[in-house]
């Protein structure tokens, strides 16, 4: 019993570093690379050009520095957590399905099991 607890324990731990380290690398990523500045956007309207400030993601991290080599482009920053979202409904989906028509087929043998009951009788 106890080596099953040690076992329990150590895996846990072990998915608990795992995650953790997935969602540290996740936040500097998005979060830690990029800065938001703001740049003047020429805009036409009745034959004058107002300037009016727009807001634009813009790399914390010069672009050519090394550490932007460990991350992948950062549409993948959208992509990868789309399609596992994607990917566990589909398995979350074919589950609940398999196990609702075992259960529909568990109901009607059942019941044809107590129809041939009362037919003999």
């Amino acid at each position: 019993m106890s080596n099953n607890n040690t076992l329990d324990k150590l895996v846990g731990a072990s998915m608990l570093v795992v995650a953790s380290a997935v969602f540290l690398y996740y936040t500097i990523w998005t979060l830690l690379l990029v800065r938001y500045a703001r740049t003047p956007l020429p805009v036409k309207f009745e034959n004058k050009t107002y300037s009016r400030m727009l807001t634009l993601p813009q790399p914390f991290v010069d672009p050519t520095h090394p550490v932007q080599s460990l991350f992948p482009p950062r549409v993948w920053a959208i992509r990868i957590p789309v399609i596992l979202l994607l990917l566990g409904g589909a398995v979350v989906g074919s589950f609940l399905s398999v196990v609702m028509i075992r259960s529909n087929r568990k109901k009607a043998m059942k019941a044809r099991q107590k129809e041939a009951g009362k037919k003999r009788s």
